[in-house]
């Protein structure tokens, strides 16, 4: 598949998270292979130790995650990686089941972290518990999001890998022609509401927001600060039931009061590539989006304004994706050295760098506090907002059936977006679809 240039990017899931193909690596001293590692034991006739890492980044991604492995390298002259994997990291998980099921599998891989619990069934995942919690910089350093995304049943069972927030970022001009002062944080989703129809005009094609349509995860996870503002949950306490039951329906009707007003743009092609030009244009007032977007909209020579997202309650909310660095089991020589490498990756001097040159927030706090990150954020109109919700960011819960709760949900959103059914009777099919899945030994 041809890489993503920045000129034409797409959303998250394919800029920050998705992979370049098969590709020649341009950084000295890495190596890019579209296969399998295999299970020999990695180590050369000299000692030196080789290990694979299915690493899912586009261009720009990639390009900082090859010179971080160069580095690597040259402080540990006995441990190689190869940079490799092939795929978008979308169909990341698709690949790596079958190099399990077919016991060629790489030692470190780039996974979603939705689908971490699915993954770490796999006794091939190594359990990184003692490696997190002895590393340099104290593990209770990293966000909150940052450290449950990687937890299954109380156990490390991956690194983080990326961190984001979402908040809403608006076209200041677009605001001013409307007359209306911009958003501050404490606006409520019924401001949020307003503000949108105020800001729409069907005639000349401007839209008050957009919304994904595809059903997928973007889809998504956009409605799940709004859930727990509610007190709902994903997941009910008994473990068997959706926990946004009431929640679900009173969130949707935020949606349906946009699809009435006609305000929202409706993406119907997965990315949110076209939402996000449609933003970029001058056509869109609101976006809710993260920090990834950024670079594009400031190319695109918008002059915007980042507040945090709305709530029904007035107090801060918002969602983190964090996404993950999985390591598996190759042998007692590859799992060390894979060890290294991610543990390495993670401390704040590595995580700088790759924040800076491939989009994500800081890991850690330590990170937040170097000088290089405050030169990046002092510098960059709004990064400070995603950063600080970082201190009230919740997760999405790492549970084996939380894909079939999104994709239940995600058709709900849909039919609510395009008119095709009220909120709580989209609810009704999501929760009975979803509900089914949560019964399912795991």
């Amino acid at each position: 598949m041809q890489a993503v240039t920045r000129s034409a990017r797409p959303g998250r899931r394919v800029v920050l998270r998705a992979g370049a193909g098969l590709a020649t690596a341009a950084a000295a001293g890495t190596a890019v292979s579209g296969c399998a590692a295999g299970r020999d034991d990695g180590v050369g006739a000299d000692g030196t130790v080789t290990i694979e890492m299915w690493h899912g980044q586009t261009d720009t991604g990639k390009k900082a995650l090859e010179s971080l492995v160069a580095s690597f390298m040259r402080s540990h002259p006995r441990i190689r990686v190869r940079l490799g994997g092939g795929v978008l990291a979308d169909a990341m998980l698709q690949k790596v089941t079958a190099a399990l099921a077919a016991g060629s599998y790489p030692d470190i891989a780039y996974i979603f972290g939705s689908d971490l619990a699915s993954v770490a069934r796999s006794p091939q995942i190594v359990d990184l518990t003692d490696t997190v919690k002895s590393a340099p910089t104290p593990w209770t350093s990293y966000w909150v999001p940052a450290r449950k995304a990687v937890t299954v049943n109380g156990r490390v069972r991956a690194a983080p890998a990326l961190l984001d927030s979402l908040a809403v970022v608006c076209n200041k001009k677009l605001f001013r022609q409307a007359g209306l002062p911009l958003p501050e944080a404490g606006w409520r989703w019924d401001d949020f509401v307003a503000t949108a129809k105020a800001l729409t005009d069907a005639g000349g094609g401007r839209f008050g927001t957009g919304w994904p349509g595809v059903g997928d995860e973007d889809t998504v996870w956009r409605l799940w600060p709004m859930i727990w503002d509610l007190g709902g949950d994903v997941v009910a306490d008994d473990g068997k039931h959706i926990g946004f039951g009431d929640t679900g329906t009173r969130a949707l009707e935020v949606l349906a009061a946009l699809a009435r007003d006609k305000s929202v743009y409706v993406d119907p092609k997965p990315g949110s590539e076209q939402m996000y030009q449609v933003f970029m244009s001058g056509r869109m007032a609101m976006a809710l989006t993260g920090p990834w977007q950024l670079p594009d909209i400031q190319q695109a020579e918008i002059d915007y304004h980042v507040v945090p997202l709305p709530s029904f309650s007035g107090r801060p909310v918002t969602i983190s994706g964090p996404d993950t660095w999985t390591v598996f089991d190759n042998g007692d020589a590859r799992t060390k050295a894979a060890k290294a490498f991610v543990s390495w990756l993670m401390q704040p001097g590595q995580d700088v760098r790759w924040d800076i040159e491939a989009g994500s927030l800081p890991l850690s706090r330590q990170t937040r506090d170097l000088s290089d990150w405050q030169r990046k954020e002092s510098g960059t109109e709004g990064l400070g907002v995603f950063t600080k919700a970082l201190d009230f960011a919740r997760v999405r819960p790492v549970h084996a059936a939380y894909p079939q709760i999104s994709r239940a949900l995600g058709q709900a959103v849909v039919a609510v977006l395009l008119g095709r059914s009220s909120p709580a009777k989209a609810l009704r099919a999501c929760a009975a679809d979803a509900n089914a899945a949560l019964l399912i030994p795991r």
